[in-house]
């Protein structure tokens, strides 16, 4: 094995930049870094949704949040609204909140709410989730102490500048061009060097596919293989396209499904993101189109973008003496704001498991299953706001209700019916609160449930509720406007 110091980021946009920036940040002085890119290649670009670990992330790279989110156009998210997905008409919030107080080691807060549904009183389970009413609220505050979970919608064109801004003067090298080639090691297979269609050759030791859904490095060289998910996960297409701002900002994404997917909704301080998913098995692109653009509000900026893409999962994130890093590694597909997250929590740990003394198979052998898990756990999360529907006004939702689902999913279906059990494991990503709100949301009842509330007498299980609701609603009228505390927080340049 050698030693391996020279890194090469084939690709920028998000996850270039994200890697480049985290890299230099935390091992600089150990590495020599260089990201070569193409301002002739676009970037997908439709990743403006974050989840609350964006936040952990920023702080290991010790940005400045309000300097980040003025230079992004950024807005604060509390959580996802979703419309029509148990059935038309239907609405709830998966927020980034806790449901009450923190449960005790027997069982969940929920299982409380539920003892005391039996008994006649407890309201909504959203009553007791402090940011949860703070997105419908339209409210939203930060700053020292505050306790309040929360993530971003961003600007992802604008991200990826910030970041670079961040990671060349701290010492990564960009080099501007086309990538013709891929020089391998005729032994090893090991990647070698970029050559450029300027003839130039970008040599290095490690390298990261930042190159999309090409997979330049990862799959056109490597011929790494990819795990196809599309039997659980339909959709394939999508327009994306942003809009003149017609009202305030909101503090929350929207998820709004149609008869063959669903179409998003993310409000920036200078624009709306907006686009729609669907299966082209459903729904025609010039339907989807049409549809796009007859829902949104406020005036397009320019016509609506389509994009491709395949469900699934490279068979090995980590091959050789290279790394995939999002849409190169893998995509499931919006629904739930995971891609950013993925590039991030990728980087993070390879930088823990930096191969300084050359490839380690044991350690990378470690990277991918930890990758794997970690994606399947999303699949099922996914998958579980298509399967558990009671639509009946199209083929699709009766083809993702009635479909065969996988081993993992079944059996967390299950236990939440028969008994309200919700559990998170190891590297897990979506906590017990997040899979409550989702569950019961797309309609499943609990037939049973842990009935540790009933030793307390009713009168102070109702008091105890009763207490965590009023102290949620009057947290929340403290709050002021998501838009007035943007415009004295981060307020956008002029």
């Amino acid at each position: 094995m050698s030693a391996i110091r020279r890194v090469v980021i084939a690709g920028g946009g998000t996850a270039g930049w994200v890697a480049a920036a985290a890299l230099v940040k935390q091992l600089g002085p150990l590495l020599d870094i260089t990201l070569v890119e193409s301002d002739d290649i676009g970037t997908v670009g439709v990743g403006e949704s974050t989840i609350p670990t964006s936040r952990t992330f920023h702080q290991l790279l010790g940005l400045d949040e309000a300097t980040f989110m003025r230079e992004t156009q950024s807005t604060f998210k509390l959580g996802i609204v979703f419309e029509n997905w148990g059935k038309v008409g239907d609405r709830y919030v998966h927020s980034f909140g806790e449901i009450g107080r923190k449960s005790t080691w027997m069982a969940p807060f929920h299982h409380f709410w539920m003892e005391a549904k039996a008994q006649g009183f407890g309201g909504s389970l959203s009553d007791y989730c402090f940011e949860l009413q703070a997105a419908e609220a339209g409210r939203f505050a930060t700053g020292e102490g505050a306790t309040i979970n929360y993530a971003y919608h961003l600007d992802a064109t604008l991200y990826g500048r910030f970041l670079r801004k961040l990671a060349e003067p701290a010492g990564v090298k960009r080099v501007e061009g086309k990538i013709a080639s891929v020089d391998q090691d005729p032994e090893s297979r090991h990647l070698t060097a970029l050559v450029l269609e300027s003839g130039a050759r970008i040599e290095g030791d490690f390298f990261l596919d930042c190159t999309g859904f090409r997979g330049l490095l990862i799959e056109q060289t490597l011929q790494t293989g990819f795990e196809d998910w599309t039997h659980w996960l339909a959709t394939n297409s999508a327009y994306a396209v942003q809009t003149e701002s017609v009202r305030p900002p909101v503090p929350y994404t929207r998820a709004i499904a149609h008869q063959a997917g669903w179409r998003w909704q993310i409000p920036l301080q200078h624009r709306v993101g907006n686009g729609i998913v669907f299966a082209s098995d459903f729904m025609s692109d010039d339907e989807a189109k049409t549809k796009l653009l007859n829902e949104i509000e406020g005036k397009p900026l320019f016509d609506p973008r389509l994009i491709r893409y395949r469900t699934g999962r490279r068979r090995k994130v980590w091959n050789g003496n290279c790394v995939a890093l999002g849409l190169a590694s893998g995509f499931i597909e919006p629904l739930e704001s995971t891609s950013i997250h993925l590039v991030k929590i990728a980087i993070t740990r390879l930088i823990q498991s930096f191969p300084f003394g050359g490839v380690s198979e044991a350690v990378a052998d470690r990277f991918n299953d930890q990758s794997r898990q970690e994606l399947e756990n999303i699949r099922d999360f996914i998958i579980l706001h298509y399967h558990l529907n009671q639509r009946d006004d199209s083929a699709f939702w009766k083809q993702c209700r009635e479909m065969a689902v996988p081993d993992s999913l079944t059996a967390r279906i299950a236990a939440f019916r028969e008994a309200a059990e919700a559990h998170q494991d190891g590297i897990e990503l979506f906590r017990v609160d997040s899979w409550v709100q989702v569950l019961m949301g797309q309609g499943i009842e609990p037939q049973s449930y842990h009935e540790l509330a009933r030793m307390m007498p009713p009168t102070d299980l109702r008091d105890a509720l009763g207490a965590l609701a009023a102290n949620v609603g009057a947290g929340v009228a403290k709050l002021p406007p998501h838009a007035q505390f943007l415009q004295s927080y981060c307020p956008a340049a002029a």
